[in-house]
């Protein structure tokens, strides 16, 4: 085995609550998370000969998790399933903010605001990074943070908090 894989399966082992936060985050559905961060782990192992630029493996996972959720919401748009009855979600953290109204108001975003809005604060990264996740221009992530947040604090505005 060669030391990129072997650094590869370290990376993907000690992250796997952070993937799975990440995908819950998207799909509010603990199987659908799952299964986003097991497809997106063999996508990784299947395709990692194909990274061209082997430092920047994580940036590549997450964009292929990302795509990963991605996939599953398209599913469930072009397919209505009944309403699912609420989940307990044991031994992983809920990666949505405390404040349940931010956390509504940042779902009502467009899918582009919110990963760039997910990516930034719920995961941490920096703009260079979620361009390169996002396949982006670091100047159109710029832009969608910017929108988002502005749009984030008039939707706030009037509200009130007890």
């Amino acid at each position: 085995m060669n030391a990129f894989v072997k650094e590869l399966e370290d990376y993907l082992i000690a992250e796997q609550a952070k993937f799975y936060r990440l995908a819950y985050s998207y799909l509010y559905n603990e199987d659908e998370a799952l299964d986003a961060v097991q497809n997106a782990i063999c996508q990784a192992l299947e395709k990692h000969s194909s990274l061209r630029q082997k430092e920047l493996f994580k940036s590549w996972f997450k964009r292929i998790l990302l795509n990963s959720c991605l996939d599953i919401i398209r599913q469930k748009q072009r397919v209505k399933p009944a309403p699912a009855e609420s989940l307990e979600i044991a031994g992983y953290e809920d990666p949505m903010p405390e404040d349940e109204l931010l956390a509504n108001r940042i779902n009502r975003l467009s899918l582009e605001e919110q990963t760039v809005i997910k990516l930034r604060f719920y995961e941490d990264l920096s703009l260079k990074e979620i361009s390169l996740i996002t396949e982006t221009n670091l100047s159109t992530v710029k832009s969608r943070l910017y929108s988002a947040l502005k749009k984030l604090r008039i939707s706030l505005e009037g509200v009130t908090i007890e």
